[in-house]
């Protein structure tokens, strides 16, 4: 039974060793980003990582037994709780987990966000890719299966949303993302599953949204529970959109 959840992006500077500076994990939520370029993108950056710090915190508060990562992916797959991921391909020299780096980008900043977010034994984890194009009732019996795993899971779900902004003039408006954005937002603040499961995949696409199948798959896991819900970021720093949200039982 799903019993708290944590919704983050999945932007490779979400790892502070990708940028420098005191990482505001390890400082719980303060960050110093002296030698930033850019200091209003970077005060952006800043709390989208606070964000992420406090929605991860949150859920393992809530004492889950078992914690699935969900991201993602280019296919359907499920990984070991260690396996290894890397930015390599961004020409960034980092990588987290154990042996040959296997994860795509959304699993790679998970685990990463999990393990700097652990302050005690770990629960016990696993990490599950979700294909980008997985139809919606797909999304959501893959949801189901996934939160019947445990008495009490919990779930990390990263996910981008709209990306299409980032492909042209930068700060231009768009009225399509901006009302998928709206949507988001409004299920994740409201913990509304079936308002997150109506989410068009057409979308996807047009909006180079990256985001849906892993939301759609919270929204499978989450039908029947008695959830509340909390919006701790909602914004688009680089034109690219992100949400960082929890859901628990009760509250």
């Amino acid at each position: 039974m799903l019993v708290a959840a944590a919704v983050c992006p999945h932007p490779p500077l979400l790892i502070h060793a990708t940028t420098g500076g005191a990482d505001p994990v390890a400082l719980g939520g303060r960050a110093d980003t002296r030698g930033s370029a850019d200091s209003a993108v970077d005060d952006e950056v800043t709390r989208l990582r606070r964000a992420c710090a406090v929605a991860v915190a949150r859920l393992l508060a809530a004492g889950p037994d078992l914690v699935i990562v969900i991201g993602g992916a280019d296919r359907s797959a499920a990984y070991p709780a260690d396996a290894a991921g890397s930015l390599r391909c961004y020409g960034i020299p980092f990588r987290t987990g154990v042996g040959e780096p296997v994860l795509p980008l959304s699993l790679t900043v998970g685990a990463w966000l999990l393990r700097a977010c652990e302050a005690g034994p770990p629960p016990i984890t696993q990490v599950h890719g979700v294909w980008h194009a997985l139809p919606p009732p797909q999304c959501l019996a893959l949801g189901a299966r996934l939160a019947s795993r445990g008495p009490r899971v919990g779930m990390l779900v990263m996910g981008d949303g709209p990306a299409r902004r980032a492909t042209g003039l930068h700060g231009a408006p768009d009225p399509d993302a901006d009302a998928y954005d709206k949507e988001v937002a409004a299920s994740f603040a409201a913990a509304d599953a079936d308002r997150l499961a109506a989410l068009d995949p057409a979308w996807d696409d047009k909006l180079l949204v990256a985001g849906r199948a892993a939301w759609q798959t919270l929204a499978g896991a989450a039908r029947g529970c008695e959830l509340s819900g909390q919006l701790l970021f909602a914004d688009a720093p680089l034109d690219v959109s992100y949400v960082v949200a929890t859901w628990e039982i009760g509250g």
